[in-house]
């Protein structure tokens, strides 16, 4: 599972790894108010948004119900991985912690580096496995391994990890109902998320307005 939003789709012009990860992914989420904005213009069946994160807490309350699924983290920091692994705990008791990894903060992995990732996770031998590298590197990182991991289900869900442990904020419910969440993240953290909003997200836009004109030039365009 990946996660798709103006951004992601913009970078992925421009990194064919990245994109055949998007293109191969089972299942690959409308994280994103602008692809909601993008399918109403361009009349496509994507009603409404679904973030990485209520995702996560979806699935989790799922698997809570359930009953010993076992779940493993791969990614972020230590201290965030810590902090994942009480909260978790507390909210959803039955969910089996099999496993977390803080990986070496490099560009790209080396061979060794794979090779320690996946035995740990192969050994551990969990029923979902959670990755929070940053987009595009975790998207890349499944599927570049996604052959050599004995896992049934493995989802990139990237900032989920910080928000879920209370190390990044994420904006209120009242921002998400408006679609503005980007606009929530980017007033806490311009100076990480400005080429997101000011670079990416007008080019996304042009995109989406230049095949909504080609649409309408072959009268094709009926919802």
């Amino acid at each position: 599972m990946a996660c798709a939003n103006p951004h992601s789709l913009v970078i992925a012009s421009k990194d064919a790894a990245f994109k055949s990860s998007l293109q191969n992914a089972d299942i690959l989420l409308p994280d994103g108010a602008g692809i909601v904005l993008a399918a109403r213009i361009l009349c496509r069946p994507i009603k409404e948004r679904v973030a990485g994160s209520d995702f996560f807490l979806g699935l989790s309350e799922v698997a809570e119900k359930e009953g010993q699924l076992k779940y493993f983290f791969l990614g972020s920091t230590q201290a965030v991985l810590e902090r994942i692994q009480k909260r978790l705990a507390v909210d959803y008791p039955s969910i089996r912690l099999c496993g977390v990894y803080s990986p070496p903060y490099k560009e790209e992995f080396d061979d060794e580096d794979n090779k320690v990732m996946i035995d740990l996770i192969n050994e551990a031998r969990p029923d979902v496995l959670w990755v929070g590298m940053t987009a595009p590197k975790q998207e890349k990182w499944i599927f570049q391994n996604r052959n050599r991991l004995n896992v049934p289900f493995t989802a990139a869900i990237g900032a989920v990890f910080d928000f879920y442990a209370g190390s990044i904020e994420r904006p209120s419910e009242r921002w998400q109902r408006l679609g503005l969440e980007w606009l929530g993240r980017f007033l806490k953290e311009p100076r990480r998320l400005w080429q997101r909003n000011l670079i990416s997200m007008p080019i996304f836009l042009y995109w989406v307005m230049r095949a909504k004109l080609h649409n309408m030039v072959a009268r094709h365009d009926s919802c």
